[in-house]
């Protein structure tokens, strides 16, 4: 796109922007109220924006002002060095302008939502369990080092080996699902099992659902499609938990969805994160299907967010971790396995942005 007609293309966000900062200053807005969160969140967005078109039109103008001084400068030092300006102005126009076009991209309406996050031992028997809470651990440690809230919905300790068949938590905390959504998938690991005397590689795999909460406004439950069930708790959890029946376990009948929460000691509150739980279920499963009706014709580089995609393999042997959707190696598995996530998400981030971007900008033609 063109310098001006870019411009030109922006004139309508900062319009949007300043009228926005008008309604937000009359104070004729209750401040605790949902419209003014949404209207606040709108005006950040745009900001961003703003400040970055400010940033653009100087380049721009600097740049058309050396151009002019190239067409009457003689001086030979003065041109060479007027050259080697206008080179970096055009490089910071063109850094600018891709900032802004990132940035116009518009919002997943989940990415500030808390998350809930399924991980599931696969192929590979007690190494599958033992990796399912490697990579629990590896997720609370990113967590705690964030600031987050994590706490355990359910889990199903695998006995002996140690490690989970199955473990459920929610995080909460700011911007949740923009930071763990790209690790909906299959996780693979390479390594050798203590158990293990030839020294050989063993393959397992694990199986990780990240899910944004529902809010009580996206929809309501009916009662009468809901089977409660409950019991007592079963494996870990102490003797106070499995003699009494604290555990809860429902049955959404239209969708023959299931689940059960029992790592707490009151059936109160097991029940209260059941629902949770399922509501983040039946939330996943009306976006899936809109999506697939609205996109089926996308298909991402970063992947569909479909639980049986093959998303990244851990070598232990060569401390080495790989994600096939934007090929990318590291050698510092040990690390990543402390928590150290963040530049894997930036670089997953990154990826999908510039993708949704071509797509979005596309419309456009720009």
């Amino acid at each position: 796109m063109a310098n001006q007609s870019f411009l030109d293309f922006l004139f309508p966000i900062s319009e949007k922007y300043q009228s926005l900062q008008k309604k937000l200053s009359e104070g004729d807005i209750d401040y605790s109220s949902k419209e003014y969160q949404e209207i606040q969140k709108e005006y950040n967005r745009l900001e961003k924006i703003v400040n970055l078109k400010n940033l653009y039109e100087k380049y721009f103008r600097q740049i058309k002002e050396t151009q002019e001084l190239l067409k009457e400068e003689k001086d030979d030092e003065i041109l060479l060095m007027s050259q080697e300006e206008l080179a970096s102005l055009q490089e910071n126009l063109e850094k600018t302008e891709k900032a802004i076009k990132l940035s116009l991209i518009p919002p997943d309406p989940n990415d500030d939502k808390n998350i809930i996050i399924e991980i599931r031992a696969g192929t590979g028997g007690d190494e599958a369990c033992i990796f399912a809470g490697d990579l629990f651990r590896m997720y609370s440690m990113f967590s705690e080092r964030q600031g987050f809230k994590v706490d355990v919905l359910d889990s199903n300790e695998q006995s002996g080996a140690g490690g989970y068949k199955e473990i459920v938590f929610s995080v909460s905390g700011k911007d949740l699902f923009s930071l763990l959504k790209y690790e909906r998938g299959v996780h693979r690991v390479q390594r050798v099992p203590d158990t293990e005397t030839q020294g050989r590689v063993h393959t397992s795999t694990v199986t990780v659902a990240v899910l944004p909460e529902a809010e009580e406004t996206d929809f309501t439950l009916n009662p009468d499609e809901l089977k409660i069930e409950v019991c007592r708790a079963q494996g870990a959890g102490g003797q106070h938990v499995n003699k009494t029946e604290s555990a809860v376990k429902i049955y959404h009948i239209p969708t023959g969805i299931v689940v059960q929460c029992q790592d707490g000691r009151s059936q109160h509150k097991n029940k209260e994160k059941a629902l949770k739980v399922l509501k983040a279920k039946l939330k996943e499963k009306e976006e899936k299907e809109r999506k697939d009706e609205v996109d089926s014709n996308r298909r991402s580089q970063i992947g569909s967010g479909e639980r049986a995609e093959k998303i990244r393999t851990y070598n232990y042997p060569q401390n080495r971790l790989t994600d096939h959707r934007i090929n990318l190696t590291l050698y510092n598995l040990d690390i990543v396995m402390e928590g150290n996530i963040e530049e894997i998400i930036e670089k997953l981030s990154l990826a999908d942005k510039e993708e949704v971007l071509e797509d979005y900008l596309k419309s456009f033609k720009m």
